[in-house]
């Protein structure tokens, strides 16, 4: 497990499927706003793509986000779009909405750079989120991310244009957490 000062980054365990599926995929607002697709409705039992752990993949490595204090579950995050080659990726998260406003997503995205720059080797990690998300914007800016630019109406969220605001961190830029 990768750690950080309040969560942990662990791989995707199947008992936590069901509580990624009830409370962010099955939220129509939460899985539209999170996505690059439309939302749709999945079968009970039907297996979820957007949790399946694809260990054959080497472009994206998906986490379990815990609460180091007791283990709970408290969201997820990954690295995806992962170019060896060019040595870039972006980051993803989403924390469950009981673990929202807590600094957790701050957290998760410190350990995903750790993860990235330190365990990886890459050069550069990217973040797109919708302009009016302020808790990834800050997420991502405390951890040193720098607004590259903004993509007008790029995102189509719930019956309207959304702008993105696209977010960059390089390695030598990265100043990791002071030991606590």
């Amino acid at each position: 497990m990768l750690r950080g000062r309040t969560v942990g980054l662990r791989a995707r365990h199947e008992e936590d499927i069901p509580i990624l599926r009830a409370e962010l995929h099955d939220d129509v607002v939460t899985a539209s706003r999170a996505e690059g697709a439309a939302w749709r409705p999945l079968a009970p039992g039907t297996k979820d793509p957007r949790n399946a752990t694809d260990e054959q993949d080497p472009r994206n490595v998906p986490f379990s986000v815990v609460d180091l204090s007791g283990g709970a579950l408290v969201g997820y995050a990954n690295l995806w779009g992962i170019d060896n080659h060019s040595r870039y990726a972006h980051i993803g998260l989403s924390m469950l909405p009981s673990s929202r406003g807590k600094g957790y997503g701050t957290d998760a995205v410190s350990v995903l750079c750790h993860y990235g720059f330190v365990v990886r080797g890459l050069n550069r990690l990217q973040i797109e989120t919708l302009a009016d998300n302020p808790a990834m914007l800050r997420a991502a800016e405390r951890n040193g991310f720098v607004r590259e630019g903004v993509l007008r109406s790029a995102a189509w969220v719930l019956g309207e244009f959304v702008d993105e605001v696209v977010l960059g961190l390089l390695a030598h830029e990265w100043q990791p957490p002071a030991p606590s």
